[in-house]
């Protein structure tokens, strides 16, 4: 067991930790597309994994009844060191047997920079305030998730494989980050000055656009369609929105205006095939033909907002400021004072796309749930 410094040798694990973040290291679960290690057992393996994996759950147990946070404890301090040497070493025989038996994924380096940020995330303990929240008590709703918050752990842990198309979800012990009321969203102030948060102006419709080869328009598209398209029809901005995709979801929809525009058929043609859709960015899944547009356009979206997000990361390397969190398409940066100087090349790194200029919408305020827009 090392617990200081590691040989320099090493070169496959399990999973990603930060500790390991420098190194040159394969990681088996980013091999099986986030499955759960014990679902891929070798046969003469599965006794002894039963047995150990459930004297883990154990500990795990007593932990927690223990009230001991292992988000503040390292687990191999707490556990017999002979337990650990007899379970990580059939971990080490069914990662060998991983390795042996599945292909590197295409999107692999992907795979790992995403989970690399996901990790580090783990660890930032979020800035929850309940002042304001202490001046809304007469509501029940207020009061309820008042009481919720001092049962939820105070960090946000993504699951980098918890749909088909890609997008983040959480995991069921993490704080509820994207599923969070907008009422609620002031709890939640920054470590550093202020939030700044980055999201594309219609990203999924810009997607669109982008796959069927065409120019992005410069401004709010759902704007654009109405000074365009629905200039007789006297919709404002949501009714617009809400009609483009009704129109675009829905493959049964018909409506001239959009038809005439916008070229559905062209965009499934091109991407699905055999029952399958594969995305620009190396994702393959497997769909019916009524999805298979959805799944095309969001799947693009969310691997294009990811990537995008990797970037800005690297941006911020060694500095101050740091990304707090992503909801969906939202990109929340937790910004520093000293880094003010970087916010424009990050707006621009963020904007510039593989698929082209994406609009991006920049809003501030110090706490998140008062965010205001600025240009």
């Amino acid at each position: 067991m090392f617990y200081e410094d590691l040989p320099e040798d090493i070169s496959q694990t399990w999973s990603h930790s930060e500790f390991l973040k420098d190194l040159e290291i394969e990681y088996a679960s980013l091999y099986t597309e986030g499955k759960n290690i014990s679902e891929l057992v070798p046969e003469e393996l599965e006794q002894d994994w039963h047995k150990i994996s459930s004297r883990m759950k154990a500990f795990i147990r007593a932990f927690n009844t223990s009230k001991i946070n292992l988000n503040d404890v390292c687990l191999f301090q707490v556990v017999p060191e002979a337990f650990l040497y007899e379970w990580c070493e059939i971990k080490n025989k069914i990662c060998a047997y991983i390795f042996e038996n599945y292909e590197k994924p295409t999107n692999y380096d992907f795979l790992l920079d995403l989970t690399e940020i996901t990790e580090r995330i783990k660890h930032q303990r979020l800035n929850i305030d309940t002042t304001a929240l202490k001046r809304d008590l007469a509501s029940y709703r207020s009061r309820a998730f008042f009481k919720k918050l001092n049962s939820l752990d105070p960090y946000v842990h993504y699951n980098v494989f918890g749909t088909v198309t890609g997008r983040l979800t959480t995991k069921s012990h993490s704080f509820p980050i994207l599923t969070l009321d907008k009422k609620f969203r002031k709890v939640l102030k920054p470590n550093n000055n202020l939030f700044v948060e980055l999201d594309y102006n219609a990203a999924e419709l810009r997607t669109f656009i982008a796959l069927n080869g065409e120019e992005q328009p410069q401004q709010d598209l759902h704007a654009w369609n109405i000074k365009h398209l629905f200039c007789d029809d006297g919709l404002d901005r949501e009714a617009a929105k809400t009609r483009l995709f009704a129109w675009l979801y829905n493959p049964n929809s018909e409506d001239d205006l959009l038809n005439r525009r916008y070229d559905r058929e062209k965009l499934l043609k091109e991407n699905w095939k055999d029952g399958k859709i594969t995305t620009k960015f190396d994702r393959t899944i497997e769909v019916d033909e009524r999805r298979a547009l959805n799944y095309i356009i969001q799947s693009t979206s969310s691997d294009l907002f990811l990537r995008q997000m990797i970037k800005v990361d690297k941006m911020l390397e060694g500095k101050k400021s740091f990304i707090a969190f992503s909801v969906h398409d939202s990109l929340v940066m937790d910004f520093a004072e000293e880094d003010i100087h970087l916010l424009e090349p990050i707006i621009e790194e963020f904007s510039d796309t593989p698929l082209g200029k994406y609009l991006t919408n920049v809003s501030m305020g110090k706490n998140y749930g008062n965010m205001r827009k600025i240009k």
